[in-house]
Parts: C-alpha cells; sequence; structure tokens
C-alpha cells in the first residue's frame, strides 16, 4: 500500500473487523471492511476499483484447526477472484509463494515454470498456497485477467506479527538461534517485493507466473549477515536434520498437541529445510524491471524496525577498523 500511495494510486483495503491496523494506521487510503470467506463483504470492497492486489493469506506452519488456513488461502481465493469477476476488475495480481513451485532442491536454482504437486509438500500453508494458485490460474483461464507473482523470502520492515521469515531474525536477534540447518533459501527485500507487485500490474503478461527474489544463501550465511551488522555471533552448531525432526516431533505433539500452543520448531518448517529453496529470478527482473537491492540494505531494515518496535532486546555497539568493518543497526 505504501509503494501504490507513493506512485500516486488510489488505494482501497479490505480489512476484517478484528485486524491489527497497526501498519496502515495513517495512511490515505479508503478502508472497507469484509473477510474473504465473507462473499457478501467483497463486491462493496471492489466497487469502482480499476485493480486487485489478492495479497493476503493466512502464513503460518501451524494452526490449532488446519481447516482455517485453507478457508483463508483456498476459499478465500476463489471467493475474491469469483467477485473480481462479476465486478470487472481489469487486472488481478495474486500473490502466491516460492513453495508452490517445483525446485531441484539440491542447491540448483529452480526456474519458476512449474507448479509441484500439493501432496508432496510439508504443512498446510505450502499446500493451501498451491491449491490456491492452481484454482486462480484456472479462474484466468475462464476469463479473468491475471497475473502471479510467487515471492521468495521477504525481510525488511513492517512485519508485525512477525512472520516465520521475520521469527528467524528476530530468535536470533534475541540469542534463541544457537544451532542452524543446512538449508539455503532465496532473499529479497519487501520493498522489492511490493515493488514487483506494482510492475506485474502494469506490465505483467496475462496468466504468467513470476518469482520475486533476488539473492540465494544459505541459512548459515543469512546468519553470517547478521553477526557482521550486530556484533551477535552467529550459531556454529550444525544441527543433524534427524535431530531436529525429533525435536520437531516431540515440540509438536507436547506444545501442539497437549498444551495447545504454537510450537516452538513447527514440523513443517523443517520438513521444508531438507532442500534448499534457490531460485533463478532474473525473469522478473527483466520482463518487469524489478529493482534488486542488496540484500544487506534489507537486514539492515528489518532489523532498525523491529528494535524500534520493541521486538528485540539492545545488543552491543560493535566497532572494528579496516577491511569488512562491522557496524550495527541502531
Amino acid at each position: 500500500m505504501r509503494a501504490l500511495i507513493n506512485r500516486g494510486y488510489g488505494v482501497r483495503a479490505l480489512v476484517r473487523k478484528e485486524s491489527d491496523r497497526r501498519n496502515i494506521d495513517g495512511l490515505d487510503i479508503d478502508i472497507a471492511i469484509g473477510d474473504l470467506t465473507d462473499s457478501a463483504s467483497l463486491p462493496a470492497a471492489l466497487e469502482g476499483c480499476d485493480g486487485l492486489f489478492h495479497v493476503a493469506a493466512a502464513y503460518t506452519f501451524w494452526a490449532r484447526d488446519p481447516r482455517r488456513i485453507y478457508e483463508a488461502n483456498v476459499t478465500g481465493t476463489e471467493n475474491i477472484l469469483a467477485a473480481a469477476c462479476r465486478a470487472g476488475i481489469k487486472k488481478v495480481v495474486y500473490t502466491s509463494s516460492e513453495s508452490t513451485l517445483k525446485n531441484p532442491g539440491d542447491g540448483t536454482p529452480g526456474n519458476g515454470l512449474e507448479l509441484n504437486n500439493p501432496d508432496a509438500l510439508p504443512g498446510d500453508y505450502k499446500k493451501s498456497k498451491c491449491l490456491a494458485e492452481r484454482r486462480a490460474l484456472e479462474i484466468c483461464r475462464e476469463g479473468l485477467p491475471l497475473v502471479v507473482v510467487n515471492p521468495t523470502t521477504p525481510i525488511g520492515p513492517y512485519d508485525v506479527k512477525p512472520t516465520p521469515t521475520g521469527s528467524i531474525i528476530v530468535n536470533f536477534l534475541n540469542g534463541k538461534m544457537p544451532a542452524y540447518l543446512n538449508t539455503g533459501l532465496n532473499v529479497v527485500d519487501v520493498e522489492d517485493v511490493a515493488a514487483g507487485h506494482i510492475l506485474a500490474m502494469e506490465k505483467g503478461r496475462l496468466g504468467e507466473r513470476y518469482v520475486l527474489g533476488n539473492r540465494n544463501l544459505t541459512l548459515h550465511d543469512i546468519f553470517l549477515v547478521l553477526e557482521q551488522m550486530t556484533g551477535i555471533k552467529a550459531p556454529w552448531l550444525n544441527i543433524p536434520l534427524w535431530s531436529a525432526l525429533a525435536a520437531a516431533h516431540v515440540d509438536e505433539f507436547v506444545r501442539g498437541g497437549l498444551l495447545r500452543r504454537p510450537p516452538r520448531i513447527p514440523l513443517a518448517a523443517v520438513k521444508a529445510a531438507r532442500k534448499f529453496r534457490y531460485f533463478d529470478c532474473t525473469r522478473a527482473v527483466h520482463e518487469l524491471g524489478m529493482p534488486q537491492t542488496p540484500v544487506e540494505e534489507a537486514f539492515e531494515k528489518a532489523i532498525r524496525w523491529f528494535r524500534q518496535n520493541g521486538y528485540i532486546r539492545p545488543f552491543p555497539r560493535v566497532t572494528k577498523s579496516g577491511k569488512g568493518a562491522s557496524h550495527v543497526i541502531s
């Protein structure tokens, strides 16, 4: 929304009545109260709009009732896209996920051209997003002018919850990452992802998919980047996958099953880490002109925002002279 406002677009936001609105307080936007799972609330939200960005999703690796994830991500997508068809929306950008895409998983970057089989994916979030993207493309073939974007691992400010991605940073900064798994991610500045959405609306070819990402990094490399910025030591212990899976099973049984609380080690997240999720994102760069901000800047902005908003405890200021100087974000 901030990127759209900065580019001179008028914006209306579909907001649930009970939603946390800290991220949109003070923005020059219209508010439409409604819910993706309430079809009757959607026509008024779309009235008078030329385009739709369907960004909303239940982004979590665990839920007390997994059906809620599918209701939001699959049924909600069907509802809003059906309403867009009836409203005559000129173009839709649907936000999917890199997790829906086939990937070698061995460190070879995926090209983002083929959808995964949802049954092969770990966890209800990934399965639901795959089913939702499949349905979105079906509706596109039926006549809705739609483009799909698949963000990789967005890093940056305004991560209120925080999301599972933001939690990696918050937990590291709070000293809760004593070890790491040997896995890899594609990392991207969240503001570049926002720009990629708008470019997909302006330039994206209908029925096409664009992977919005930037740089492939191992999880340990990510922690080393954070160490350089904060002075907090990156974990040196590499946990074997079998050990992490065992801990996740126990945690999900005790906290998730018995205590009905979110597990500290979501099993779906550990299973996803079995593969390196690297991607070649040049198509979005070449066709759309998506920016590629250095990911170090994205981490800087995320650290600053989390710190300013009370998510992390203060950490010591680091100064080093000479080549490879470190700095701390204040």
